[in-house]
């Protein structure tokens, strides 16, 4: 697979460590593959890593699955606070592999606090979390591996792609979440990338942002009320009640990002996310905020 130069000015400069994964998420953009692409991958990103430039704000580490790589992934790591010692690192993984307290030590460790770690919850309920991801038993091991991580010590960003099977749950995920994983950094709410089997699946899958609005606006608030940490990435804040606002980021990597034409009139397109250049339709919905009073 190609990877995209590093470039100081991208907003997305990622490591990809593997096509394969251990989950089959229903709503995945980029499917997985059975391949043997670890070591060849992993070659080329230690090259890049030394090639970088040396004040890279951030680096991703994404796959597929990064876990799947074993103790390589520690090494990778390794390599990347030799080379790049200010620079966050943000490893996106289901957080399956962090049940084996040693792997999930040896991780924390070696990233210091420059790793931040991006696992999904797919719902607070095990089934429906395990017929989103496409496994059976992710929930456990994805539970287990979030309480090792916390008491490593690691960073979390605890991730909820919103979908078609999650939505009416989003309240009680805000309730779940702070009662009992209170020791995230912070929960992002994410809208969907139409592409992949979100696209191929969509009619099991795919939910408008406008056809949830009130479940996210409740748990959002719960959330922050609590006060804590909440983010809503991926969804443009015409689609956003006005209370949520403040929540949304400006989160879509830039190489593939993109505004409708209609979105120019928009008095709020320098603080919007956009839209997924990769998704084979924009959201529904999508006007532009044509006075500062409609905030």
């Amino acid at each position: 697979m190609k990877q995209r130069e590093i470039n100081i000015k991208s907003n997305d400069n990622t490591l990809f460590v593997t096509e394969q994964c251990n989950n089959r998420c229903i709503m995945c953009c980029q499917p997985p593959k059975r391949t043997h692409d670890i070591d060849s991958l992993y070659e080329q990103n230690i090259e890049r890593i030394k090639q970088a430039p040396k004040n890279l704000q951030s680096i991703g580490i994404t796959g597929g699955e990064p876990t799947l790589l074993g103790y390589k992934l520690v090494e990778l790591i390794q390599e990347i606070r030799k080379e790049l010692p200010c620079t966050d690192i943000h490893l996106l993984s289901n957080g399956r592999a962090f049940k084996d307290s040693d792997f999930t030590k040896d991780i924390v460790e070696v990233g210091e606090d420059k790793l931040i770690l991006g696992i999904p919850l797919h719902s607070d309920y095990a089934g429906d979390h395990d017929l989103i991801a496409g496994s059976r038993n992710a929930y456990t091991e994805t539970m287990k591996g979030l309480y090792n991580i916390a008491m490593q010590g690691g960073i979390i960003e605890l991730r909820i792609v919103m979908n078609k099977l999650n939505f009416s749950r989003f309240l009680s995920m805000a309730k779940f979440i702070h009662k009992n994983l209170s020791f995230v950094a912070w929960t992002a709410f994410m809208g969907m990338e139409k592409t992949g089997f979100a696209d191929s699946k969509s009619e099991k899958i795919w939910i408008e942002p406008i056809e949830y609005q009130a479940e996210l606006d409740d748990a959002v608030h719960f959330l922050a009320d609590w006060y804590h940490e909440v983010a809503i990435y991926n969804i443009p804040l015409c689609l956003l009640p006005k209370g949520l606002y403040n929540f949304a980021k400006r989160s879509i990597s830039d190489w593939k990002n993109y505004y409708l034409s209609v979105c120019s009139k928009c008095v709020m397109k320098e603080k919007c996310c956009g839209l997924f250049s990769t998704s084979s339709a924009p959201y529904d919905g999508i006007a532009p905020i044509l006075s500062i009073k409609d905030q």
